[in-house]
């Protein structure tokens, strides 16, 4: 008899709450081996890699790829590789409880084989006994109430299972959508909601498409395909009056885990962080000059103000601080954190103790940091934390911008393009490429006079290269 086990989301760091499922890399029932890589899940900043501890394969898998699901939830029922009785399955299921790990531990198996419930002698007589349905199942619809004569079983061989009951159960779930795209009509089908939506504006009958998600569940890709092929029209004549453009071309893109995370993050950090800009001009003739001269690899003008920022916030340590509620935390260390864009979102990389580093070794640290950073490969402890930022886009051609602070910390700096300009040399009038810079600052900590204080050692860093 196969030995089962829980397989649930599980839990990197301390701040993770929920993680998304990217991707199945194995099939149910489909055998693995000890170290495969089972499935792709994402957290707020990072795609984790889940191995298989043990050789063994999924009898069931729950959780559907693209949701997101919280810590310690269901995603799969795994087999130590024997055959597993679909009753034993459903009581594993349904006697789940949440556990912080990937796989549950040996006090969580499910036992070797299911107790078959006492159930009264009404209930008994309520539901003829030619009817394939598990014990968990034959419970939850006597006590619903339920008709399970006319109800399709998902399990093995047509048996109804525990889920196919709580999905006659329950009332149809109706969103309630608002904008431009129709609302989709009420419907029992089992389909997720990017699939009710989807079908709407193509009007396409959900009861007429087949479900490839968990349990024949209709999802967005089964109505897409159902989509029939658009026939060429012949050129209309011209008319006067303009067309309205039709709803079918609206994309409708969900929100990956990062992004819902930054979104919720900077909606936070604008409504509750008391922010206050000072704005500098700096000029970068100096430091493009000393960068120009260095042979072999060159470090990027954005390594150089790493250091700048870093000097800057040992010479003020005012606003290298973390703020936690009624306390300032203040460090030692100046850990710069870099905003580095990638394909899901903004990431910010930590380079710890930048203080004490080189330009070269910033340079080094960076090329590593961004590198992991947009293939998700980055380690919790690598942008957790920190106590400044630093957000250039000078690159983009942005001449000068604003930036939102990263919580817990006080202050952020935004640096734009070093674009050509006059400035006063010695009473002498140049056109020489300038910074613009706009320090970010948490009023409740940091005062106007200490951003003053800090954007002025750091222009004197910029300006005065060899002192970097």
């Amino acid at each position: 008899m196969a030995r089962l086990k829980a397989f649930t989301m599980p839990k990197w760091g301390i701040e993770m709450s929920e993680g998304t499922i990217a991707e199945w890399m194995v099939a149910e029932n489909q055998p693995f081996a000890k170290g495969t890589v089972l499935t792709l899940i994402e957290t707020d900043k990072i795609t984790n890699e889940v191995e298989a501890e043990a050789d063994g394969r999924f009898v069931r898998l729950i959780a559907e790829a693209g949701q997101t699901y919280p810590v310690g939830a269901l995603l799969a029922v795994l087999s130590d590789g024997g055959e597993a009785d679909p009753a034993e399955i459903d009581a594993l299921v349904a006697g789940f409880k949440p556990v912080d790990a990937g796989f549950a531990p040996d006090g969580d198996e499910a036992p070797a084989a299911a107790p078959e419930p006492v159930a009264p002698v009404a209930a008994a007589s309520a539901i003829p006994d030619g009817i394939a349905i598990s014990p968990v199942a034959r419970d939850k619809a006597v006590a619903a109430g339920l008709d399970v004569a006319g109800l399709a079983g998902s399990g093995r061989g047509g048996r109804i299972t525990a889920q196919d009951v709580d999905r006659a159960i329950a009332p149809p779930a109706a969103p309630t959508l608002v904008g431009v795209l129709p609302t989709p009509p009420a419907t029992t089908v089992f389909a997720t909601p990017m699939a009710r939506r989807v079908a709407a504006i193509h009007a396409v009958a959900l009861e007429t498409v087949a479900g490839s998600g968990p349990r024949g569940r209709v999802r967005k890709a089964d109505v897409l395909a159902a989509v029939p092929t658009p026939v060429p029209a012949p050129a209309p004549a011209p008319v006067a009056a303009p067309v309205a453009p039709a709803l079918g071309g609206v994309e409708i893109v969900a929100m990956s885990s990062m992004r819902r995370t930054i979104a919720r993050r900077l909606t936070e950090a604008k409504q509750q962080i008391p922010h206050f800009y000072v704005r500098r001009r700096v000029r970068a003739d100096r430091l493009l000059a000393l960068r120009a001269a260095v042979q072999g690899q060159r470090p990027s003008v954005n390594d150089y103000l790493v250091r700048a920022c870093a000097l800057a916030l040992m010479e003020v340590p005012q606003v290298n601080i973390q703020v936690h509620g009624q306390e300032i935390h203040r460090f030692a260390d100046a850990d710069v954190a870099v905003a580095v864009a990638t394909e899901k979102g903004l990431v910010t990389p930590i380079v710890r103790a930048a203080d004490r580093l080189s330009v070269a070794e910033i340079s080094a640290a960076m090329a590593s940091l961004a590198q992991r950073a947009r293939a998700g490969k980055l380690k919790p402890e690598e942008f957790s934390g920190g106590s400044f930022s630093l957000s250039n886009l000078g690159g983009f051609g942005v001449e000068q911008f604003d930036a939102i602070i990263n919580p817990p910390q006080g202050a952020i700096l935004a640096v734009g393009t070093a674009r050509p300009e006059p400035i006063d040399d010695d009473g002498a009038i140049r056109i020489v490429p300038v910074l613009h810079l706009s320090l970010s600052c948490d009023h409740r900590a940091i005062d106007g006079a200490d951003g003053g204080r800090f954007l002025a050692a750091l222009a004197g860093l910029i300006e005065n290269p060899g002192l970097l």
